[in-house]
């Protein structure tokens, strides 16, 4: 049985609820948290880490070697930044059991 992701509007809706805030503040807690992650993710070497949930990281990948799908060819990937986030391991043990 499939089941939908929950909607940024869902979330605060529950939360509000749960909090009893009102929903606008709740938004606004939600975008301030979302920005200092960015912000943090982006200037700090260690990331961002909200625990018992999770960190989330701008790492540097190094160039490596590829192949074009279509054709087999040997390509190279440039080198570039991703995010990479790790779940906190109490997250982790909730969900696998």
């Amino acid at each position: 049985m499939s089941h939908k992701p929950m909607t940024k509007s869902q979330l605060v809706a529950h939360l509000a609820e749960k909090g009893d805030l009102k929903k606008p503040q709740v938004a606004a807690l939600l975008d301030e948290l979302l920005a200092v992650a960015c912000h943090e993710a982006k200037l700090s070497d260690k990331g961002f880490t909200l625990p018992g949930f999770g960190k989330l990281a701008l790492v540097q990948r190094a160039e490596r070697q590829g192949r074009n799908p279509a054709t087999g060819e040997a390509i190279t990937i440039p080198a570039k930044k991703v995010v990479k986030f790790r779940v906190a391991k109490s997250l982790k043990d909730a969900l696998l059991g």
